[in-house]
């Protein structure tokens, strides 16, 4: 038997039960180097069990957020896109002909949000920080 991918040993240790299926699930969304929305997901899935419905992808993908386990995206093209959770924080970059996302860190952005919450009394806790684009010398704006 495999290893445990990420999330599924994620998933052991806050006591999910793991069915087969959600484990596939999870090595799919532990693999994953892009933000897949769930019809990805389920592609991936079906590709190594048949028998996984849409509906079984659907269930797992929320239950895994619900649980903090992945993180939700909204990048604009009417799809929830998913990752895995991360304590490094990182803001993503959207190609917005090709949906392409490309994550980066930015020390002098982290050094600005600070400065900004600051400025107006608060306490940075969290944020998201999404900038959407296209590639330089594209016609499109």
């Amino acid at each position: 038997m495999a290893s445990p991918s990420r999330i599924e040993r994620i998933c052991l240790e806050k006591g999910m039960k793991m069915t087969g299926q959600r484990r596939v699930i999870a090595a799919v969304l532990s693999e994953a180097a892009d933000h897949p929305d769930v019809e990805e997901v389920y592609r991936r899935a079906v590709k190594r069990d048949s028998r996984i419905s849409i509906a079984t992808v659907y269930r797992t993908v929320r239950l895994f957020d619900e649980a903090d386990i992945l993180e939700r995206h909204d990048f604009g093209d009417g799809r929830s896109r998913y990752e895995e959770t991360s304590e490094e924080h990182h803001d993503h970059l959207i190609d917005i002909q090709t949906g392409k996302v490309i994550e980066f860190k930015n020390s002098e952005i982290e050094a600005l949000q600070e400065k900004i919450a600051r400025e107006y009394g608060f306490r940075l806790v969290d944020h998201r920080l999404e900038l959407y684009g296209v590639p330089l010398g594209s016609k499109k704006k």
